[in-house]
């Protein structure tokens, strides 16, 4: 397995009625891209800014699918806050890199698929337990969300209460997404 060296700090985009926005059960519960449901707990990371807010819109839009309103008819303290936390320095599956991406199971290109779409789901939650079942702490990774520039990363950081991830700051919409254009 590649590896690369991570620490410092992350942001989590988080619902404000979460008692703990850094509790990676949620995950566990209902699977993600790193994690299968029921399977082990993942705290999804933004490595930077920009990142997260393109994030914060990919689960606003996609949970306001449908519905006979926008994200502009919210309630303000209804929308996604962001959580600051430092992630310790170890060595985390590598998926940033090209020769990382292939050397752990993914296209050079990921999360682009090579043919046009991106690297599903299915596939990544093989890499993760891979990982997982490693004893790594989690997984650097591009970031699959859209709108993002092309070195916005992310980290699915393995939450095994064994280090315990801490709050150390938290905004709400308004302060730190900026206007929504969409």
């Amino acid at each position: 397995m590649d590896v690369i060296d991570r620490e410092g700090e992350y942001y989590r985009v988080a619902d404000p009625a979460w008692s703990d926005p850094l509790d990676g059960s949620y995950s566990m519960r209902f699977g993600a891209r790193w994690n299968a449901q029921g399977s082990f707990p993942v705290t999804y990371l933004n490595a930077d800014l920009p990142t997260a807010r393109a994030n914060a819109r990919r689960l606003l839009t996609e949970g306001l699918q449908g519905q006979p309103f926008g994200v502009e008819d919210i309630d303000p303290s209804e929308l996604p806050v962001l959580v600051l936390t430092t992630v310790p320095d170890d060595r985390y599956l590598d998926v940033v890199t090209d020769p990382g991406c292939v050397g752990n199971g993914l296209p050079a290109t990921y999360p682009d698929d090579g043919a046009g779409g991106i690297v599903t789901w299915t596939v990544c939650q093989a890499v993760g337990q891979e990982a997982w079942d490693s004893d790594l702490p989690g997984i650097g990774c591009r970031t699959a969300a859209e709108a993002t520039p092309s070195d916005g990363e992310e980290l699915a950081w393995f939450d095994r209460h064994v280090v315990t991830l801490e709050v150390k700051e938290t905004q709400a919409f308004e302060d730190w997404y900026g206007p929504i254009e969409w």
